[in-house]
């Protein structure tokens, strides 16, 4: 199992702001504590050693609240200059890793799989970066993935006002490091969906897996007030 995780938390929440403008939304309460706290018990549970969060806006606000552990975990950081999406906020981070293959999650959404299952199913299939996938009602906000029957992700649909059923990429991703670094250039603010797998489909490695489990965006006023009652089911520690 992989030991080191990426977790994205360098963004601005502008949707949030209505309701959260003091920190940046993946330290948003949720259930009395930061939503990232939840996130990293969840990471613990499943055997990670380690996590480099990629921060921007207010990231003094993490940094002091988390400082270089949490719950046994080391935490290390880096900072974002200049806002650089979340292609570049993991390339910045995975400068800082040695491993061969990194987790990364983003910082304001939990996806409950099992991990382990979602690294053996990455081995397994002999694929380079791996992407967990979750059927939803309604993909029109996130955009819709189609895989073939070997789990290959063969396109990326763009978001759509049309409310339509679909599989959406729910921002867990395993990559291989040197591939990663390899095929993306550094002090680069791109998008790692748009502009690394979209346009590396053909010629890289790259599979989608899907599960069912409980998913949440709190990147919404509606769906972050939603949190605080879901996530009192999780008691990851």
């Amino acid at each position: 199992m992989i030991d080191t995780a990426i977790i994205l938390a360098g963004g601005f929440g502008t949707r949030l702001q209505t309701l959260v403008n003091d920190v940046p939304k993946p330290m948003a309460v949720v259930n009395g504590e930061p939503f990232l706290n939840h996130l990293l018990n969840y990471l613990k549970h499943y055997g990670i050693k380690k996590v480099i969060f990629s921060v921007g806006f207010l990231a003094d606000k993490i940094q002091n609240h988390y400082f270089h552990k949490f719950n046994g975990i080391e935490i290390d950081y880096v900072l974002e200059k200049n806002p650089m999406g979340t292609g570049g906020g993991i390339r910045l981070a995975m400068e800082h890793c040695t491993e061969k293959e990194v987790l990364v999650l983003n910082g304001d959404s939990f996806f409950n799989i099992d991990l382990i299952d979602f690294y053996k199913k990455h081995q397994s299939g002999l694929t380079d970066f791996s992407l967990a996938l979750r059927s939803v009602e309604n993909a029109s906000r996130y955009g819709n993935i189609e895989t073939d029957t070997e789990q290959r992700i063969v396109s990326f649909k763009e978001k759509s006002a049309e409310a339509k059923e679909g599989k959406i990429n729910a921002g867990i991703y395993i990559l291989n490091t040197a591939l990663y670094l390899q095929n993306t250039e550094a002090d680069l603010n791109f998008s790692i969906e748009k502009d690394f797998f979209e346009k590396n489909l053909k010629s890289l490695h790259i599979k989608g897996f899907e599960y069912d489990g409980y998913f949440i965006d709190i990147g919404i006023p509606e769906d972050y007030l939603k949190a605080q009652d879901d996530l009192k089911g999780f008691t990851f520690r």
